[in-house]
């Protein structure tokens, strides 16, 4: 069992910056594969960014080079860098833990925070 928390969305005109953040707790953080989701209105929930437990990433082709994810197992903490961010970006971001090492091989188990709204605009 683990718990996950997001923080670190906001407001941020086009072309800005963010940093998410995750901060795990109950479990041992470094067993899991952490992946990042968006989901904005009236469209299913997506996933942007994954992390192995040995460090890989790997990122859907609408994120890839702005958005850097990361973790630090120390702080039982995974981050998501966001740059030149779009309008397109505008979704509730959420993390996970699971398994996988890629985009395609990612499985999500039923750990999900509570989400963390980003907005990007004028």
């Amino acid at each position: 069992q683990v718990q996950l928390v997001e923080s670190g969305g906001g407001l941020v005109q086009p072309g800005g910056s963010l940093r998410l953040s995750c901060a795990a707790s109950g479990s041992t953080f470094s067993s899991y594969a952490m992946g990042w989701y968006r989901q904005a209105p009236g469209k299913q929930r997506e996933l942007v960014a994954v992390i192995s437990r040995g460090g890989s990433t790997n990122y859907a082709d609408s994120v890839k080079g702005r958005f850097t994810i990361s973790r630090d197992n120390a702080k039982n903490t995974v981050y998501l860098q966001m740059n030149s961010l779009k309008p397109e970006d505008t979704a509730v971001y959420y993390c996970n833990a699971g398994r996988g090492l890629s985009i395609a091989t990612y499985y999500p188990y039923d750990y999900w925070g509570q989400g963390t709204q980003v907005t990007v605009s004028s």
